[in-house]
């Protein structure tokens, strides 16, 4: 065989490996560091680029991330469950609170950075996270009123100081917040940077 033939195969073969590896799926790309080990209770965060995002830092003056929500323990596997809007998982699937994996929440496509802060006590962080999962199996829906009054529907933050609560050690966040914003005016809410002044919470990890 003449060495351009050789070449010639040579070629061929590299293009049928480029095409091949071409057609494999590749796996969704998350930012949650593989070297950050999340537990049942963790309060993790993360911001995002698209419209609800925005409006909520816009609001969140004090703030670096537009969404929050609480890792759980289910059958022995870690899942977040959170409050989100416009995030169906089918057609016709309504705002609610869901439980995902934690590298579905930290999705790239959902998040450019976050953050992960963990209770002092063991026992009170499992205790709200069995609480926050009994509100995901309620089929909670999203509380698009904001009304942390009104538990029988949830937006994320309320979720987060719900789940606390009902684990019998309330998070201290400070003074709720009046919003007014064109087309919206919300009254006594809960915003992100607010759980980063509760002590009983340590930051574990920022990426």
């Amino acid at each position: 065989m003449n060495m351009a033939l050789c070449l010639e195969k040579l070629g061929m073969a590299l293009v049928a490996v480029a095409l091949l590896g071409g057609c494999r799926e590749e796996k969704p790309r998350h930012i949650l560091p593989s070297g950050v080990r999340l537990e049942a209770g963790d309060v993790v965060f993360r911001r995002g680029g698209g419209f609800t995002s925005r409006m909520v830092l816009f609001a969140d003056t004090a703030g670096n991330y537009s969404h929050v929500g609480i890792v759980v323990d289910s059958a022995g596997v870690l899942r977040v469950v959170h409050a989100v809007p416009d995030e169906p998982d089918y057609e016709g699937d309504p705002d609610r609170v869901k439980m995902e994996s934690p590298e579905a929440f930290y999705a790239g496509t959902r998040a450019d950075i976050g953050c992960v802060l963990r209770h002092r006590d063991g026992d009170v962080a499992r205790r709200a996270a069995a609480a926050a999962q009994d509100v995901y199996r309620r089929g909670t829906l999203f509380d698009h009123d904001y009304d942390a009054a009104d538990t029988t529907r949830m937006y994320c933050c309320e979720l987060v100081a719900y789940a606390y609560a009902a684990a019998g050690s309330p998070l201290h966040t400070g003074e709720r917040h009046d919003i007014s914003i064109p087309g919206l005016a919300l009254r006594g809410v809960i915003l992100p940077s607010d759980f980063f002044r509760d002590r009983a919470l340590r930051l574990v990890s920022g990426f």
